[in-house]
C-alpha cells in the first residue's frame, strides 16, 4: 500500500501538468473529430440521407459511402485510443523515470505509436478497449465509451430467460479472464514497441507468473485509493462542522445555499478524486510492467516531487466558484427549477404489466390508470386481417409455434393468450379492429407495425381502419422500419407516425415521421433537444425501473412508454411534491445518469 501512497501523492504534485494534458489533448481530439464527423455526413449526404439508423443498418455494409462510415468509425476510436490511453500511458512512462515532457510532446508520441495499432491484432485491441471494456468493468477503456453498457430491451430479455442469462453471465467471465491475461499487452505495445501479438504473448506469460502479485498489488492500490477518499471526506466534513459551528445562525438563514454548496463541493471532490485517480491507475499498472518485466532498475527509488502551487491555489478558486455558485442557485432557485411534470405516460403492449399484454383487457386497463396513449403491435394473418401480438410466433404466449402469417383469422380467434404474469387469467387474441373501439375517446393507440408482414401494404390497410373508425386524431402509427414510416408519412400526412431506433448517426431529428422513439440510452438531451428543434416529438422506450422512470419523467421528453404504468403515477404525484432540496438533487442525479 505504500507504492498506491506514494503514487497518488506524486500524481497530486503533478496535478498542473495532468490539467494542461487534459486541456491540449482534449482540444486537439475535438478538431480532429470534427473533421471526421464533416467528412462522414458528406459521404451520407451523397447518398441522399439524413442519417443512418438501426432501421436501415444494412446500408452500412452494402454500400461504399457506408462503409466509408464504419472506416471513419473506426478512426475515430483509433484516435480515442491514442489519446485517452496511448497518452496516458507514455505520461506515466516518462512520470515514473522523471523525464521531461510537455502536453504537445506526449501527443506526439502518442500518435507516432498509432501505426503499431494498424493491424489485426492492434485492431482487436482498440475494439476490446473500446467496446468490451466498459462491459466488464476490467482494464483500460476510452472516455467516448466509458458509459456503454447493453441496450435495456435486451438486457431485460436476458435477465427474464433463464438460458440466455446462464450464456451472458459465461461469456462476461470469459471476456474478463481474457481481458486479465491481456491486460499488460497495450503496455507492452506503447512502452516497449512490441507487435501485438508479441505483446499478448508476453502479456500471458507476465500475468500466468504475477498474477498473485497482481491482484496483491491492485487490492493494495484501491485500498490506498479508499483510504486517501475517506481521509479527504473526513477533511471535508471537519471543516464544514467547524463552519456550522461558528456560523450556525448564518447557515440556517441560508439553509437551502448551505446544503447546495455542499452538494457541489461532493461533486466537485469526486471528480477531482476520479480525475488524478485515472492517472494513478495508469501509473500504477506501469510500475507494474517494469516489475513484472524485471526491470525496477529503470525506475528512480523516489521520484521528484513539484510541490505543486498550482493544485493550491486552483484548490482555493474552485472552492470560491463553489461558493459564488450557490449563491447564485439559491437566489435563482425557483426560476431554474421548475416543478411541473409534462412527461405522459404510453402503457407498453396494451397496459402493460398491469394487464395480460396486447389484450383488450390491457386497453381498459390502462384506461383506468388514465394514461396517455396505449401501445400495441400489429400483424397480417395469412388472409389478410390484422392481429395484436408482439412476437414472431404464439410460442410464448398461446403455446402455439405458428407465426401470424402462416394462420387464417378465424384459426388465430381458435388460441387463447395465457400471460405468464396472469397464468390464471385467460384473454383471447385481440384484432386490431377490436383495439379501435376499446380504444376510442379514451387514449391515444400507437400502433406498431410488426414482423414480417410490416410492409406498404399494411400501411394502407391500418390507415383504412383508422379511417374507418373515425380516429385519425387518436391514432400513431410505429415502426422500427423507416421504409414504411416514411410511406406513411408521405402518403397519409394526416396520420401522425413514430419512428423506432435505438442506434444512429447523422442529422436524426430531419427523418421524416411526427414522433422519433428514442431507447432510454440513445435519449441524451442533446438528441431531445434537437428533435424539438425540427418541432417533432420524443418518444422513450421502455424506462421501468424506478431511477430510469424518475429520469425521463423529469426530462424534456414529451412520452414514456413503460410496463409499469402504476410505478409511473406513483412517481409523478411524488415528483409533483418534492422539496427544494429533492428538486436540487433530482437535478444533480439526471447529470450523472
Amino acid at each position: 500500500m505504500k507504492e498506491g501512497f506514494k503514487t497518488w501523492r506524486s500524481c497530486v504534485d503533478s496535478f498542473g501538468d495532468i490539467v494542461a494534458y487534459q486541456l491540449v489533448s482534449k482540444a486537439v481530439l475535438a478538431i480532429l473529430l470534427m473533421l471526421l464527423k464533416k467528412l462522414a455526413m458528406m459521404a451520407l449526404a451523397s447518398t441522399g440521407r439524413v442519417a443512418v439508423t438501426t432501421g436501415d443498418f444494412l446500408f452500412l455494409f452494402t454500400t461504399w459511402q457506408g462503409i466509408l462510415l464504419l472506416l471513419f468509425g473506426l478512426v475515430s476510436l483509433y484516435l480515442y485510443v491514442a489519446v485517452d490511453i496511448n497518452t496516458k500511458i507514455i505520461f506515466a512512462n516518462k512520470f515514473l523515470k522523471n523525464e521531461k515532457y510537455t502536453p504537445l510532446s506526449l501527443l506526439k508520441e502518442s500518435f507516432a505509436e498509432l501505426p503499431r495499432f494498424f493491424n489485426v491484432g492492434g485492431t482487436l485491441i482498440v475494439l476490446f478497449v473500446s467496446l468490451l471494456a466498459p462491459l466488464t468493468g476490467v482494464g483500460l477503456y476510452i472516455s467516448l465509451t466509458r458509459n456503454l453498457k447493453i441496450p435495456t430491451f435486451i438486457s431485460s430479455v436476458i435477465q427474464s430467460t433463464p438460458l440466455y442469462r446462464v450464456i451472458y453471465y459465461v461469456a462476461i467471465t470469459v471476456l474478463i479472464v481474457v481481458a486479465l491475461l491481456h491486460i499488460f499487452s497495450i503496455f507492452a505495445i506503447v512502452i516497449d514497441n512490441l507487435k501485438p501479438r508479441e505483446a499478448f504473448a508476453l502479456s500471458r506469460c507476465m500475468m500466468k507468473t504475477n498474477w498473485q502479485s497482481y491482484l496483491k498489488q491492485s487490492f493494495l492500490f484501491f485500498l490506498s485509493m479508499l483510504v486517501n477518499a475517506l481521509f479527504v471526506i473526513a477533511i471535508i466534513a471537519l471543516l464544514l462542522f467547524v463552519l456550522y459551528f461558528c456560523a450556525r445562525d448564518l447557515v440556517m438563514s441560508h439553509e437551502r445555499m448551505f446544503f447546495v454548496f455542499v452538494v457541489l463541493l461532493i461533486i466537485v471532490g469526486a471528480s477531482l478524486f476520479n480525475y488524478i485517480g485515472s492517472f494513478c491507475y495508469i501509473v500504477q499498472m506501469s510500475w507494474m510492467y517494469y516489475t513484472y518485466r524485471e526491470r525496477e532498475d529503470e525506475i528512480p527509488v523516489e521520484r521528484s516531487r513539484k510541490h505543486n502551487l498550482f493544485f493550491a491555489v486552483s484548490n482555493l478558486f474552485i472552492l470560491g466558484l463553489l461558493v459564488f455558485s450557490s449563491y447564485v442557485i439559491d437566489t435563482y432557485f425557483d426560476q431554474v427549477f421548475v416543478n411541473e411534470i409534462s412527461v405522459s405516460v404510453i402503457a407498453h403492449r396494451g397496459g402493460g404489466s398491469e394487464a395480460p399484454e396486447n389484450t383488450v383487457e390491457g386497453i381498459r386497463k390502462a384506461i383506468l390508470l388514465g394514461v396517455y396513449g396505449s401501445e400495441i403491435d400489429i400483424q397480417r394473418t395469412s388472409d389478410g386481417y390484422y392481429i395484436v401480438n408482439h412476437d414472431g410466433t404464439f410460442s410464448r404466449l398461446c403455446n402455439v409455434n405458428k407465426k401470424p402469417e402462416e394462420m387464417t383469422l378465424a384459426e388465430v380467434k381458435e388460441l387463447t393468450i395465457s400471460d405468464p404474469l396472469y397464468p390464471d387469467q385467460q384473454e383471447p387474441v385481440a384484432t386490431f379492429e377490436e383495439m379501435l373501439e376499446a380504444a376510442k375517446g379514451n387514449v391515444v393507440l400507437f400502433t406498431e407495425l410488426k414482423g414480417n408482414t410490416a410492409d406498404q401494404q399494411m400501411v394502407d390497410d391500418a390507415v383504412a381502419l383508422i379511417r374507418q373508425y373515425e380516429m385519425e386524431d387518436e391514432c400513431v402509427l410505429i415502426s422500427l422500419k423507416y421504409d414504411i414510416i416514411d410511406y406513411a408519412e408521405m402518403t397519409y400526412p394526416e396520420i401522425q407516425t413514430a419512428y423506432l431506433m435505438f442506434a444512429s448517426f447523422g442529422d436524426v431529428a430531419s427523418l421524416n415521421c411526427d414522433f422519433l422513439g428514442l431507447e432510454e440510452e440513445t435519449a441524451t438531451p442533446i438528441t431531445v433537444d434537437a428533435i424539438h428543434n425540427q418541432n417533432k416529438k420524443v418518444l422513450v422506450w421502455t424506462p421501468n425501473t424506478t431511477e430510469s422512470q424518475r429520469y425521463f419523467l423529469l426530462s424534456a421528453a414529451d412520452a414514456i412508454i413503460t410496463d409499469n404504468v402504476s410505478q409511473a403515477n406513483g412517481l409523478i404525484e411524488e415528483l409533483r411534491n418534492r422539496s427544494d432540496i429533492t428538486i436540487f438533487l433530482d437535478f444533480v442525479a439526471s447529470l450523472f445518469y
